[in-house]
């Protein structure tokens, strides 16, 4: 398991795509269906192990792995090659593993590429995803995807150190900041997150609902760091940035991990930090890592988190064994054996609940993280656009990331950081309000 995998497994919840003005989608026409024709699964390298599992599962079935660089933020492949395909007339896969931009193209227009699912999968199966799961696979009312994760966000600590340093674990993001600016007197050198990695906004920005990106209809977006939603989390980040209780190298680089990975006493991030962050990229002991709930504004009402990451399935308009496409989409998303060894956390809800109890019988953790992992999973907010032509994590890593190391503050770079938005999507001909 690599970094790159879980990051290029994710597209996040964007449920405001559903809430936008859409231009809706003509009747959907399967293509002449035939039951015995072989199924292609176009997949990223790790994504192979899936069909290797269906296959295993499923020995009657004729299906057949491709692999390309589907997940691959910002990779546009896919696209390149299905508008090869629509021209053509044949070679489209029947499945696909995408990345998030893809749901851009890929779920709109009049014939998208992707199927709608509303009628070709169970409505039992549908409703049983974790509310707002579906959201961002959902267009003009219809759905046109299965998610296969969610990354929710919540609040990792280092509980061994917590209680030998005598601190109590944060609530709000204000209790947050002063607990490491406390950190940076009395412990020098320990972090209470980092601002150097590419999904760094996703973390703070998105929990603190700053409208760095809102989808207002198929290419209008709304674009305002200027927001007070986004100016809170600046001006709290940036005592943090001076006093070095925040790392500004992205934490999966060598060197932080050599000099400063046992020095983590906090980091709020996604669902997946528990394993493949904290005990296969860090090597943090077991029994030390916990969760907490993620962390709120002391004046909000409500408790809203981000996300980096959750993966989704693409059904081919074009397949001609919509069946076999449907159950191999359906499986590796739902069945319990399967998802509940998975690397991160389950859309489905009911494979979360196998997923949680795997987590625990693990024995690596300091608390049962499944309360709070499942009580974060339907608070993502739902107006943070993941699913536009651009990745947000490619701008923010080539304006703030480089801006951050060299010194500057986080509040000095949000107008650079609003027009390196403002003119990639201008440029990919989105109208920005």
């Amino acid at each position: 398991m690599t970094a790159a995998w879980l990051i290029t497994a994710c597209a996040n919840a964007d449920p405001n795509r559903a809430g936008a003005p859409r231009a809706a989608a003509g009747p959907f026409r399967p293509a002449p269906q035939d039951p015995a024709s072989e199924i292609t699964v176009w997949v990223d390298a790790t994504r192979t192990a899936a069909v290797d599992a269906y296959r295993k599962a499923h020995p009657g079935v004729k299906i057949k792995a491709v692999t390309y660089s589907g997940g691959a933020n910002g990779s546009t492949e896919l696209r390149t090659k299905v508008e090869l395909f629509d021209r053509t007339g044949e070679g489209w896969p029947d499945v696909v593993w995408p990345n998030v931009q893809d749901l851009a193209w890929a779920t709109t227009g009049a014939t998208p590429f992707a199927a709608p699912l509303d009628t070709l999968v169970d409505r039992s199966v549908l409703d049983g995803y974790v509310k707002g799961a579906l959201d961002q696979c959902t267009v003009g009312g219809k759905v046109y995807c299965l998610r296969n994760d969610l990354a929710q966000n919540v609040l990792w600590y280092n509980k061994k150190l917590m209680d030998q340093f005598g601190y109590q674990v944060p609530t709000t993001w204000e209790q947050w900041q002063q607990l490491g600016l406390r950190v940076a007197k009395e412990h020098p050198g320990y972090l209470v997150g980092e601002v150097g990695s590419p999904t760094s906004p996703h973390v703070y920005f998105w929990g603190s609902q700053c409208p760095v990106s809102l989808l207002t209809g198929d290419k209008t977006v709304t674009v305002d760091l200027q927001d007070p939603k986004c100016t809170r989390m600046a001006r709290l980040l940036d005592p943090l940035l001076s006093a070095g209780a925040l790392g500004t190298r992205n934490k999966w680089d060598t060197g932080f991990i050599k000099e400063q990975a046992a020095k983590i006493l906090m980091m709020p991030g996604p669902a997946w930090y528990g394993q493949a962050l904290f005990n296969a990229g860090y090597h943090t002991p077991r029994g030390e890592i916990a969760a907490a709930a993620p962390l709120k504004f002391a004046a909000d009402t409500e408790t809203w988190t981000g996300a980096v990451g959750g993966g989704m399935w693409f059904i081919s308009s074009h397949s001609r064994n919509l069946k076999a496409a449907v159950d191999f989409a359906t499986w590796v998303t739902t069945d319990p054996g399967y998802t509940a060894a998975a690397a991160t956390y389950p859309a489905y809800g009911p494979a979360a609940t196998g997923w949680l109890a795997a987590q625990q019988a693990s024995g690596y953790y300091a608390n049962d993280i499944g309360p709070v992992l499942q009580q974060a999973a339907p608070r993502i907010w739902t107006k943070w656009a993941v699913s536009t032509l651009y990745s947000q994590e490619a701008i923010y890593a080539a304006t703030m990331v480089p801006a951050l190391s060299s010194g500057k503050s986080v509040s000095s770079q949000m107008d650079v950081w609003q027009q390196a938005i403002v003119n990639k999507a201008t440029a990919l001909g989105y109208k920005v309000n």
